[in-house]
């Protein structure tokens, strides 16, 4: 038998046993070399002068194990795991083998079974997806990709934020950049304004599938009613917004990311800035310094941005949270575990069962409008603090997360639940738990001493 079939375990004892012969080695030595009794080293010396070196090679190479399963046992494995593990991996396959079957396999026995039997193919022999490249739009503001990066964008010296990015899909151009706390409704609404201001209205959007883009609630009949407040403004100012169904297809805009998270963080560093704030008066400047090194000229030179022919004020009130809120008898509406009791008058008098419209800004302020009219109202608080069991809209998590951040560090108590004997005015028996007695209220117990003394001075 050849020498290159021979196991490297199996080599070692064929030196030992040339030494041996030729006697460098005596039959203890090699014995404690390799591990084996003297006798076992004998029988290797008699293998070795029978046959060769093709003695000391294990006569069970090439036969099947002593605790091989059966093809029976093989095949009843495989049908259980056909029938009801199919797209189950070989581990966890096993587990509810063994959990619901009573039937125990090696896992990478299992695992060899299933790759024979085409029911498992291991990660590196998985092939990856492949995206056919798509080239560049032709011209500058035909398509404009947008984006959030979150990311510890000023390290450890603040917080981590969101980057919003809008690109230029011709020529790779950063067209606006604004730093927020997330991505929310509201951010990307002031980044939409301040964009249009400077460039104009592009063709359409292209973004990803985050909730302020897209819903899931589209309807057939209505191509308004199934839009976000983002894709609604959009539409008002007569842009399209278009979701990419993979990252891969709006490649451009997640480049741009890995390249301002190398480039921006370092540069923002340099600069030692640390805030929101600042950093969106520097970023125009990393801009001029990116488009120098980055944008690309575009095929054609056609600009097709649109002018935006919309007055500031209007521009406003389309870039805004509107939302149609339910008129009570009251003169009341609900919006946000609030009630807007709107003032009595001639026009909201007829109001109740109708809708009327509330418009929320960026800058906190709210409007409730009839027919395009506003109608003053006051605001009657349902809750004076945010309740952590609310449901919180993504376009105010940000002040969500932030206030419950200051009652964590402000340290304050919990407030207690009372319940409905209590809430009813019946008094308990004892003291009730986490409430101090009035033994232990200093200001009472001088007060009683007070009235004691003036009692035996009147006496």
């Amino acid at each position: 038998m050849s020498l290159i079939t021979m196991s490297q375990k199996e080599l070692n004892r064929l030196e030992a046993i040339q030494n041996i012969r030729d006697q460098r080695l005596s039959v203890v030595q090699a014995a404690e070399l390799l591990g084996l009794s003297r006798s076992q080293v004998h029988r290797l010396l008699q293998a070795y002068d029978r046959e060769g070196p093709a003695g000391l090679v294990s006569k069970k190479r090439g036969q099947p194990s002593n605790r091989r399963h059966s093809d029976e046992f093989r095949n009843i494995v495989l049908d259980l795991v056909r029938e009801h593990y199919h797209d189950f991996g070989p581990t966890l396959a096993r587990e509810k083998l063994i959990e619901l079957h009573q039937i125990s396999v090696g896992k990478e026995t299992l695992r060899q079974w299933m790759t024979d039997a085409g029911l498992w193919t291991s990660r590196r022999e998985r092939r990856q997806r492949i995206y056919q490249p798509r080239g560049r739009r032709d011209c500058f503001g035909e398509l404009v990709q947008i984006d959030g990066s979150h990311h510890w964008w000023f390290e450890n010296r603040g917080p981590k934020c969101a980057l919003l990015v809008y690109i230029d899909d011709a020529t790779g151009k950063l067209l606006h950049l604004r730093f927020a706390m997330s991505e929310n409704t509201f951010d990307y609404l002031q980044a939409t304004k301040d964009y249009l201001a400077q460039w104009g209205k592009p063709i359409a959007f292209y973004s990803d599938k985050h909730g302020v883009f897209r819903t899931s609630h589209a309807s057939s009949k209505d191509r308004t009613s199934g839009l976000t407040q983002f894709g609604r403004a959009l539409y008002e100012v007569n842009i399209d917004i278009i979701c990419a169904n993979t990252p891969q297809a709006k490649g451009r805009v997640e480049r741009a990311n890995r390249t301002l998270q190398d480039r921006l963080v370092k540069a923002l560093r340099l600069k030692n800035i640390s805030t929101i704030e600042d950093a969106n008066v520097f970023l125009p400047e990393f801009m001029e310094y990116y488009n120098a090194q980055f944008s690309k000229v575009p095929a054609r030179s056609d600009n097709l941005h649109r002018a935006l022919n919309v007055e500031p004020d209007r521009l406003q009130e389309i870039l805004c949270w509107k939302e149609k809120r339910y008129v009570t008898a009251q003169l009341a509406v609900s919006y946000e575990r609030k009630r807007l009791i709107l003032d009595e008058s001639e026009v909201t008098r007829a109001l109740p069962g109708k809708y009327v419209e509330t418009r929320e800004f960026a800058n906190g302020r709210l409007e409730v409008l009839w027919n395009g009219v506003p109608l003053p109202f006051r605001i009657f608080d349902k809750d004076k603090r945010v309740s952590h069991t609310a449901v919180t809209e993504n376009k105010r998590l940000c002040d969500v997360l932030a206030w419950v951040k200051e009652q964590q560090e402000a340290n304050l108590p919990v407030p207690k639940i009372k319940s409905n004997s209590e809430k009813g005015g019946y008094k308990r028996r004892g003291r009730t738990p986490g409430r101090r007695s009035f033994l232990d209220d200093p200001d009472y117990i001088a007060r009683k001493q007070k009235e004691y003394l003036q009692l035996e001075e009147s006496k």
